[in-house]
């Protein structure tokens, strides 16, 4: 569980803004994207093969 605590003298907005950067450091909410839908292990490995591709080229 990622945890941010509030320091003496920061905002809420602040110390929201550090959560946020690492959840997406981490990559939960990236993670919790890819699993609002039910996706097939056919698109799951085409969406992996592309993703390679683009790094690679």
């Amino acid at each position: 569980m990622t945890e941010v605590k509030v320091r003496k003298g920061e905002s809420v907005e602040r110390a929201l803004r550090r959560l946020k950067k690492k959840l997406d450091k981490e990559g939960t909410m990236r993670e919790i994207r890819s699993h609002r839908y039910y996706e097939k292990p056919s698109e799951r490995k085409r969406r992996k093969e592309a993703r390679s591709r683009i790094r690679s080229s």
